[in-house]
Parts: structure tokens; C-alpha cells; sequence
């Protein structure tokens, strides 16, 4: 993610020459629990982008990528990497290269949930319907309380797409997505664990023990620096 964050922040930030602080904050991973109800959610999260911010009917009619015609229909989702750094060797040796030389089609295939993994496809298609009927319905419900109609896609291209909102929604990121109280403390409790059994390692490595255990999946820091000695002739 820090690869991919990076090359475009640096990618969109030179397209109107200004560059600055593209991210809001730095990426953070978030904990989904084995609850089919808490994937549920966050299934229908990603599904309703472009619909609960009122700018389109239903999550098909936005006019940028989105994963639901994919899901229903089994159209394809396809993106175009440019090897840039093949591009910048070729101008380096004097080639006036065709940019199409270095793009390369790549396919995103989508997995099921954990939750549907056993499901048949028609079954999952179907999870899927009802997901965005209930968006739907929920976004009628918040038409008829504003009174407000969605932008609409027109509208929507019509925008610079590096403009940037008024205000923006700043909300601290929570440390799991859980459906129930239980599993949200069942895994604040193992976080808690986990850490303190990585600062007791640490401790132990910074008094000069490289025996030290860390826990596992954990990113140990660097060893103590030792001088080398120096050698007597």
C-alpha cells in the first residue's frame, strides 16, 4: 500500500503541476472480524459509494470504476499500468518511445466474501441484489428528508476531478470492524496482548538480547547498532 499510495500521490499530484498532500492521512488497515454480519456491512459500504453521498440513483449509474456491474452482469474489470520506468530508459537513450509499448492490461478478479465463500455464484449475485436494494432504499429515504435530488453523472464529469470539498468528514478510523460488542472486545484484548508481548521483545532487544521473541506477522525493529572493534596489528 505504501508503494501504491506513493507512486499516486506522485502520479495525480503532477497533473496540474501543483503536487502538495494528496492522502487526508496515512493508510491504515483495519481489522474486519469473522462475523458474516460485520463483512455484511462492510460489503455494503463499498457497494453504496457514489449512492449515500447523493450523487447518483443507484451504485450502477456511477460513471466511474465501481465493482457492481462486475458482481451482477460478469463484466470484466480491467485497468492499464504504464511501466514508466521502461518509458524514462528509452527517452534516456535517445528512443522516442510509443507509450502503448509499455502498457500492460491487467484483470482484477473479485473473491467472495469469507461469509459466501460456499455460496454458489447465483446465490452470491443474489446477496448482491438485496444489498443494493436496501442502498436504494436508504437513499430514498435520505432524498425525501433533504429534499434533495442526486447530482447526477452529467453533473459529476462535469467537475474538475482534483478539486477538493469545503468540508471534509475527519472521523477517527476505529481499530476493527466487529457486528457485536463481544467480538469487538475479543479482539482488543488480543491486540492488547499482541502488544505487549512486542514491547516486552523489544525491551529485551534494545538491552542487547537478539535472542528476543517477537510475535508473529510483527515487524521487529532494527538491532542495536554495535561498533566494530577495532583491529590490533
Amino acid at each position: 500500500m505504501c508503494f501504491i499510495n506513493s507512486n499516486l500521490a506522485r502520479k495525480l499530484g503532477g497533473l496540474d503541476g501543483g503536487g502538495g498532500i494528496l492522502w487526508g492521512r496515512r493508510y491504515q488497515a483495519i481489522p474486519v472480524s469473522d462475523e458474516p454480519a460485520a463483512q455484511a456491512a462492510r460489503f455494503y459500504y463499498l457497494l453504496s459509494h457514489g449512492c449515500k453521498e447523493g450523487l447518483v440513483f443507484t451504485p450502477g449509474d456511477w460513471p466511474g470504476v465501481h465493482c457492481v456491474h462486475a458482481l451482477l452482469d460478469g463484466d470484466p474489470l480491467e485497468g492499464v499500468w504504464y511501466d514508466h520506468s521502461r518509458e524514462y530508459e528509452a527517452r534516456r537513450q535517445g528512443i522516442e518511445p510509443d507509450p502503448e509499448a509499455f502498457a500492460t492490461v491487467y484483470r482484477v478478479h473479485l473473491s467472495p466474501l469469507p461469509c459466501w465463500r460456499d455460496l454458489s455464484a447465483e446465490q452470491r449475485r443474489e446477496r448482491v441484489l438485496e444489498l443494493i436494494a436496501e442502498i436504494e432504499a436508504d437513499a430514498q429515504r435520505r432524498r425525501a428528508e433533504t429534499g434533495r435530488d442526486p447530482l447526477g453523472v452529467a453533473r459529476i464529469q462535469a467537475q474538475h476531478p482534483l478539486a477538493r470539498p469545503v468540508r471534509s468528514k475527519r472521523s477517527p478510523a476505529p481499530l476493527v470492524h466487529a457486528a457485536t460488542r463481544a467480538a469487538r472486545r475479543a479482539f482488543l484484548d488480543a491486540y492488547r496482548i499482541f502488544v505487549g508481548a512486542y514491547r516486552h521483545a523489544a525491551e529485551k532487544l534494545r538491552q542487547g538480547d537478539l535472542s528476543a521473541r517477537f510475535p508473529d506477522f510483527s515487524f521487529p525493529p532494527a538491532p542495536p547498532f554495535a561498533r566494530p572493534r577495532a583491529s590490533h596489528a
